[in-house]
């Protein structure tokens, strides 16, 4: 199923037709929605575009991003493999739509394509094994970050410097993981312009969805609506040679398979 934000209200879609999930809190009541989408009154439905679509979640309490969590990815920034998952968070005040324009910082803007997973129900110390029922679905983000923000001190300080407004473009769909041939494994790529900058594929992480949602919730309880920015592949901007950033006047389109695309014009 495939569900989406239209109008700040979280609705079901379906061939270009959204549906109003007919629930307080529906991520926190996720398995009941899930029982009221399989029999819904579709003649209800209203047509939509992908340019009306808000956030999946539009006010995330929690927002988790994981760095290096791709191989290559590590070794194009001068690391070796993490041994266990690196976290920080953005903000949730960056989260935005699929459809945006952005205003670039001063600095060193750049680019960062991530397939995001969705905390339906949540909870504290779930196991791997159960950790996809914890997941209403998958979305896909950019997790936009500015470098000379980033990179200022010893250690380098992430959070801030990937939380300017519009840095946490989401969407279109939150897709349940019963929609994909393999919910592990999900292709991905971005571009600017007509040059592809980031290709990869979810089979590719270091430590899959199911393992992010285990470690997090060892430790903080997950919430409905929480995101986790599962990380990014190689090709970020500040790691070509010569180094590459945002312009005004750009355009960064972002797919996924079985999720769809984004788009973030720069001004």
């Amino acid at each position: 199923m495939r569900f989406a934000t239209l109008d700040g209200r979280l609705v079901l879609t379906r061939d270009g037709q959204a549906l109003d999930v007919p629930f307080n809190d529906p991520l926190a009541r996720f398995d009941e929605v899930l029982k009221w989408a399989a029999g819904a009154d579709w003649p209800a439905a209203v047509p939509f575009t992908v340019d009306q679509l808000g956030p999946p979640v539009p006010q995330p309490r929690q927002v988790f991003a994981v760095a290096l969590n791709y191989r290559p990815h590590a070794a194009e920034a001068g690391y070796q493999a993490p041994a266990d998952p690196l976290l920080f968070t953005k903000f949730p005040s960056c989260i935005t739509g699929p459809i945006t324009e952005v205003t670039l910082p001063q600095g060193k803007p750049d680019w960062e394509i991530e397939v995001v997973a969705v905390i339906g129900t949540g909870g504290s110390h779930i196991p791997v094994a159960h950790a996809w029922e914890a997941v209403a679905g998958l979305t896909l983000g950019q997790d936009l970050s500015e470098r000379e923000l980033q990179m200022r001190g010893k250690p380098a300080q992430f959070s801030l410097a990937k939380s300017f407004p519009g840095f946490g473009p989401t969407g279109p769909f939150l897709v349940t993981p019963d929609e994909f041939a393999d919910r592990d494994d999900i292709g991905f790529e971005c571009f600017l312009g007509d040059e592809r900058v980031q290709h990869g594929r979810t089979s590719e992480m270091i430590f899959p969805v199911a393992e992010l949602v285990a470690r997090i919730s060892a430790v903080c309880p997950l919430l409905p609506g929480d995101l986790i920015f599962t990380g990014t592949p190689a090709g970020v901007g500040n790691r070509r040679n010569p180094p590459r950033y945002l312009q005004p006047g750009e355009t960064l389109i972002s797919r996924a398979e079985g999720i769809g695309e984004i788009r973030q014009t720069f001004r």
